[in-house]
């Protein structure tokens, strides 16, 4: 199986759903992370090197927008989410197209995260057949986790390693620690919120959380609640629609905030 992954920065590898990913890759599926951005103009050099460096780590095969998008807060997010459309529906047209989709959600509260999730959306949802979505959150959260991916102390270690790469990132905010934190939360909170309340807890010291959309017959669709498999991750969805979440504004945009 040959997995997208689009990172709006580059980091949001390591940070939205490493874990998954590297399972995912561990079973012999590949995947392949489409960096839309370098950050800023004088950071590119850098960041570049930075994005290959942890890539390689990870072994995940690299993809760099050119020019790289510019989506920082003053900069013009109309043309940067067109932008990751067109770059997005590349990378989906390809000769060798995804048969999954990982990347934020448009709800993640992070401008260009939003973008990023939006632009996901609106390429998969021309698609007659796209392939399913599985959606992570950095900044906010998700009101429906659907997938659980749990690992151990040697998997962290490992993401930390090539977390360690964005030098410049890490010394500005260690999202190491960020990762590990939240990975230990979520091993305490996932059964319930992906089970129901009440659900047993799961036998795992970390674990991550994404939720899973597949379009069906033009309408999105939730995905089945499940522990992932690595072997075979993708199931049947449920019948829930989720398409008036998907499209609804972000709250940001409905009355500002200090993220700005």
């Amino acid at each position: 199986m040959r997995v997208l992954h689009v990172s709006p920065h580059p980091d949001d590898e390591l940070v939205g759903a490493p874990a998954t990913l590297m399972a995912l890759r561990d079973a012999g599926h590949h995947v392949v992370n489409l960096a839309l951005s370098l950050g800023r103009p004088a950071d590119h050099d850098r960041r570049r090197a930075e994005v290959t460096e942890a890539c390689r780590r990870a072994r995940f095969e690299l993809m760099i927008t050119e020019p790289p998008i510019a989506m920082s807060a003053a900069d013009d997010r109309s043309d940067a989410e067109e932008r990751a459309r067109w770059q997005i529906g590349m990378a989906m047209d390809g000769a060798d197209p995804p048969d999954l989709v990982i990347g934020p959600s448009p709800h993640d509260v992070h401008h260009a995260h939003e973008l990023a999730g939006r632009a996901i959306r609106d390429v998969l949802a021309t698609r007659d057949d796209p392939p399913p979505w599985w959606m992570w959150a950095i900044w906010g959260d998700l009101p429906f986790p659907t997938l659980v991916t749990t690992f151990d102390d040697a998997r962290g270690h490992e993401i930390a390693e090539a977390l360690s790469a964005h030098v410049g990132e890490m010394a500005r905010a260690d999202h190491r620690v960020h990762v590990d934190a939240r990975g230990r939360l979520t091993a305490i909170t996932a059964a319930e919120k992906v089970f129901g309340f009440g659900a047993p807890a799961l036998a795992a010291d970390h674990a991550e959380v994404v939720t899973e959309v597949v379009r069906t017959d033009g309408a999105w669709m939730l995905g089945a609640p499940r522990v992932l498999d690595p072997a075979s991750p993708l199931a049947r969805p449920t019948a829930r629609p989720v398409g008036s979440w998907l499209d609804s504004p972000s709250p940001r945009d409905l009355g500002g905030g200090p993220y700005d």
